[in-house]
């Protein structure tokens, strides 16, 4: 039996030998305000009397932000580790509702402190503008009236955590979680996959009611902070919040057409194809993971060391400069891999700013979609570790929109080396399967999106006319998933997307990311060590260019209009057909 991997994020000490600390004592502990406040009234008081006395400040604050960034990614992965334990779940609240209101508090004065520096017009305005203009941004937004709405927002979500984590379905003499309940819907026994999927579904009803009144709540405390910044609605306060400089809501409305008149067609042949194969009528929602021909599931690894340890191998083979990376999780328990009850669902990467090291969170079960969830978090970790000699923490991260292509496009350039889980035959249907669900997420976001955008620019909506715009959308955007005589589900199926609850209007990055990663995927066709070249480059500028650069130097366009999705698809649907071909050898 191969040895678990085993998360050691606890042993992990701050600071790092290679990241000591210049500003804060190394034995400062960090739990309590209290402890961290006069560190930040010192950068408050301190006089500044120079460009270069400027800059220093700016690493100071750095410095200081990463630690308490630090000690929020700790607190956070602890609570989804494990979201029964009740000393974790208050460990991670404390934090949300003592020490974050503080910090934001503290971050408006800072700000206000960097902008009204007569010094600041002197630093090097390539290197810091796009920190100055997210500083000047910060500060026109910020009211301290919305700190502790945004804490109440902050607890709802957890609440949605917990939710989703409790959720468990007792299915043949056993109670597995919803990620196990989801291997079985792709049994090959038609009946199989119905009962399991109407378990699924009853289940997810119990908390119906429930989770509708938690979004009300969430609707109107999000209404409420937009209103106090001085904004008609909350889109037009989270774009602004966002940063999204370099695009509008415009531009995502013509990325949906865009969608309809080029993706969707395509879907819904692909469906139609489906049917045929499995030779029904019509195609139910338990139809949609299965093998259309009837083979059993795709079984890629047993245990979550497999799974890394594959995961390791096909880093290699794109570049060992990617395996290189990735040794450096293995080696430090940076993951936490398999499903277990009461885990939260999903899957993340998260950085430990101050140590500057990825964690990757997982709730593998031994499916094909865990090997590129692996590959997707790896590329998300990558981006970590390409900015972790940024000295300022806020350029360590970047723009959803393309921190996104970092792990996209790990999953495209991974595909051609899935012979490390498979055989050849299943490492083709594999890719098959992949690229047929990239086409289809498109679709997808742009229903995300676009309900999203519905939502936030209709206050006052009452749930009905919530649930009857999402039917119209998944007939805008669906396939033709025949959800007949289980309308309710429909109608209620967004309630597991956690982002509408937890991270309104991130989701479009997503699709603008797709479009990046799958450009970068067509350039390593042609070359692969230069593609990857360019990915690397692009992910260690971090945040501190804007998004056309970033995108630029990545080896893509940051254009997310028909006239970038229309070429990609051609090429996207030539590999689909040349897979599907190799998978029936």
């Amino acid at each position: 039996m191969s040895k678990p991997v085993v998360s050691l994020i606890s042993e992990l000490k701050r600071p790092s030998p290679k990241f000591p600390r210049r500003f804060v004592p190394n034995d400062l502990a960090v739990d309590e305000w209290s402890n961290l406040d006069p560190y930040f009234v010192k950068l408050a008081e301190r006089q500044i009397n120079s460009d270069e006395e400027l800059a220093s400040w700016l690493l100071d604050m750095s410095e200081l932000y990463a630690i308490v960034y630090e000690e929020g990614s700790r607190r956070y992965i602890g609570m989804t580790c494990d979201t029964n334990n009740e000393d974790i779940e208050k460990d991670y609240l404390r934090f949300v509702e003592e020490i974050e209101p503080q910090l934001k508090s503290y971050s408006n004065i800072l700000d206000k402190k960097l902008v009204a520096s007569p010094f600041a017009s002197k630093l090097n305005q390539e290197r810091h503008g796009i920190l100055l203009r997210s500083v000047k941004n910060s500060i026109e937004l910020f009211r301290e009236e919305n700190i502790p709405l945004e804490t109440e927002i902050q607890k709802l979500s957890q609440q949605y955590q917990k939710i989703q984590g409790a959720m468990t379905v007792q299915f043949r003499g056993e109670e597995l979680t919803m990620q196990r309940m989801s291997v079985f819907l792709q049994h090959n026994d038609r009946e199989t996959r119905r009962e399991a999927w109407e378990a699924i579904t009853a289940r997810r009803s119990q908390d119906t009611e429930v989770l509708e009144e938690l979004f009300d709540n969430m609707l109107a405390l999000r209404s409420q902070v937009a209103k106090n910044a001085g904004y008609d609605d909350f889109r037009s306060y989270q774009f602004r919040r966002y940063e999204r400089f370099d695009y509008t809501p415009k531009d995502c409305e013509n990325f949906h057409k865009a969608v309809e008149e080029f993706v969707v067609p395509v879907n819904r042949a692909s469906l139609a194809d489906r049917r045929k194969a499995l030779g029904v009528d019509t195609v139910k929602p338990w139809d949609i993971a299965c093998d259309r021909y009837g083979r059993d599931p795709l079984t890629p690894f047993k245990t979550d060391r497999e799974l890394a340890e594959g995961a390791r191998e096909v880093f290699s083979r794109i570049d060992e400069r990617l395996s290189a990376k990735f040794d450096l999780l293995l080696n430090n328990g940076l993951l936490d891999l398999g499903s277990r009850k009461g885990k939260a669902p999903g899957g993340y990467q998260s950085t430990l700013d101050e140590i500057r090291l990825p964690f990757i969170f997982m709730n593998a079960v031994g499916l094909n979609g865990d090997v590129f969830t692996m590959l997707h978090e790896g590329g998300h970790a990558f981006h970590a570790i390409q900015t972790a000699e940024e000295p300022l923490v806020q350029y360590r991260g970047a723009p959803m929109e393309f921190s996104e292509v970092a792990s996209m496009t790990m999953e495209h350039l991974g595909a051609p080396h899935l012979e490390v889980f498979y055989k050849p035959v299943d490492a083709a249907r594999a890719r098959y399967e992949h690229f047929e669900g990239s086409i289809a997420l498109l679709a997808w976001i742009a229903t995300i999106d676009a309900f999203q955008h519905w939502i936030y620019t209709n206050p006052g909506h009452s749930r009905k006319e919530r649930g009857d715009y999402w039917l119209e959308l998944s007939k805008r955007f669906g396939s033709g998933v025949d959800f007949t005589g289980w309308e309710d589900a429909l109608r209620y199926r967004w309630h597991a997307q956690l982002h509408i609850f937890e991270y309104p209007f991130y989701y479009i990055e997503y699709g603008i990311a797709q479009l990046g990663a799958l450009q970068i995927w067509q350039n390593s066709r042609k070359n692969l060590r230069g593609a990857v070249d360019s990915y690397l480059a692009g992910l260690k500028l971090g945040g501190s260019r804007p998004l056309p650069v970033l995108f630029q130097t990545a080896g893509a366009r940051f254009d997310f209009s028909a006239d970038t999705i229309r070429p990609i698809m051609v090429e996207v649907q030539q590999e689909v057909d040349l897979q599907r071909k190799l998978e029936q050898n």
